[in-house]
């Protein structure tokens, strides 16, 4: 019979008291099982929220939830890397950052997540490919690794399933903003993967979930710290999210733009910027490169010479996508039936952006979920959306609507307005990548 209880691991915690390692290797596996019933899962994450765990119980925590299923390991003749956002809008860094990372020689198995509130996910970004699949079973997964370098996946049943069962407890019981929480989320699954290396993009402004960089400098140094000293050399980047990466913001928008990026050879923009910034420390961690610097120089080379278009086209093709995407993307991307142009109506500059608001504005669209079971519509969304500190003048485009219904495309064209404030001064835009951590 167990030495440990829910009761009792519950109590320490009430306590303000750390429970060891073996007393949270057993709750997450009770989690895991159905041993630990929902309201034991609630008040352990309300003890958690309330008192937190210090250093060394989040260490525990994550890494009792990361052996709670399976966890990865990998036979490779490179190292195996990885990225993860906390999430932002128009943010299509994962699409070309991982095939970039395969061109320079690591391979990348990204289990990533679908879209949460009213930030993209990078599943539903790529499912509006047609026929292609993130849901791959072991066997296929490891092939796409290995052969294309990359594969950006979601996480199966047998990975972390006591993070999945947490985290849909702490939705119902406002405990989902825990620090000690979000970190064990967010590393039991990208451990399981069985990485050498970790690089987290931390947003911070209007369209992150933090907004305030002190917040998220909180939660980078609880990242960075826990990851390293779970075994897994890690840094992160706090980045600039007050608008979008990318001038557009929808699941099939977001892939022509990278498509733009991955196939024209201009390696440039925001989003180039960012993946140099988390590519060039990956890659320079992990020894393919000399510097920081020379491995962020590396991953604009492999955006710009087709290398990492390469890339993407097989990691697509092995994923189920059409094998010709790379050469014919725009006739396979799904168009949506009403496409509208929304002009200023006054002089000015943009002062202001509400880029949360953009992204609650296209779930409204149909492009996200409100609820698990919603149908996304892959073609919806803006694109073309003005940059802050742009010079406005009347008539000018400030954005384009595509939308399934007329009176969408109203509500889009309202929600637009709104978000973008025009002014007498441009908006200071703040610097796009703000800090490096760990």
């Amino acid at each position: 019979m167990s030495d440990f209880s829910a009761q009792s691991v519950i109590a320490k915690l009430r306590q303000r008291q750390t429970p060891n390692r073996d007393a949270m290797a057993w709750f997450a596996q009770g989690l895991a099982d159905g041993t630990v019933s929902d309201a034991q899962a609630g008040a352990f994450a309300m003890a958690v929220c309330l008192n937190g765990l210090g250093d060394v119980g989040r260490v525990a925590l994550t890494m009792a939830m990361r052996d709670s299923g399976d966890v990865l390991s990998w036979d490779l003749n490179g190292p195996v890397l990885d990225k993860h956002s906390t999430g932002g809008v128009g943010d299509c860094v994962s699409l070309v950052l991982a095939p970039a990372l395969a061109a320079c020689g690591a391979f990348v198995p990204m289990i990533s997540g679908r879209g949460l509130g009213h930030t993209g996910g990078t599943l539903d970004k790529l499912e509006a490919i047609p026929g292609l699949s993130t849901q791959l079973s072991e066997r296929r997964f490891r092939e796409t690794v290995t052969k294309a370098g990359c594969a950006i996946v979601g996480a199966t049943a047998d990975i972390a399933p006591a993070d999945k069962r947490l985290y849909a407890v702490r939705d119902v019981t406002a405990t989902v903003e825990s620090m000690d929480l979000i970190t064990a989320s967010i590393l039991s699954k990208k451990l399981a993967a069985g990485l050498d290396g970790l690089v987290l993009d931390v947003k911070t402004g209007s369209g992150a979930f933090m907004k305030d960089i002190g917040q998220a400098r909180e939660l980078a140094e609880a990242l960075t710290k826990t990851a390293n000293a779970a075994g897994c050399r890690t840094t992160a980047i706090i980045s600039d999210m007050s608008q979008p990466l990318v001038p557009s913001l929808g699941n099939a928008l977001e892939v022509a733009e990278i498509m733009r990026i991955l196939t024209c050879g201009k390696g440039q923009g925001p989003i180039v910027d960012v993946c140099a910034a988390l590519g060039g420390v990956l890659l320079a961690n992990a020894k393919l490169a000399r510097d920081v610097q020379s491995g962020a120089e590396a991953i604009v080379v492999a955006i710009r010479d087709g290398r990492a278009a390469e890339r993407f086209g097989q990691m697509v093709a092995s994923m189920g996508g059409p094998v010709q995407f790379t050469e014919n993307w725009a006739r396979f991307l799904p168009e949506a039936t009403v496409i509208r142009e929304v002009t200023a109506k006054q002089n000015g500059y943009v002062s202001g952006m509400d880029a949360e608001g953009l992204g609650h504005a296209v779930v409204a669209l149909g492009g996200g979920r409100r609820v698990e079971t919603d149908k996304v519509n892959w073609a919806v969304g803006f694109s073309d959306v003005i940059r802050l500190g742009a010079k406005v003048t009347r008539g000018q485009p400030l954005g384009v609507v595509h939308a399934g219904r007329s009176d969408q495309a109203d509500a889009a064209e309202h929600a637009l307005r709104k978000a973008i404030e025009i002014g007498p001064k441009p908006a200071v835009v703040p610097e796009l990548i703000q800090e490096r951590i760990g």
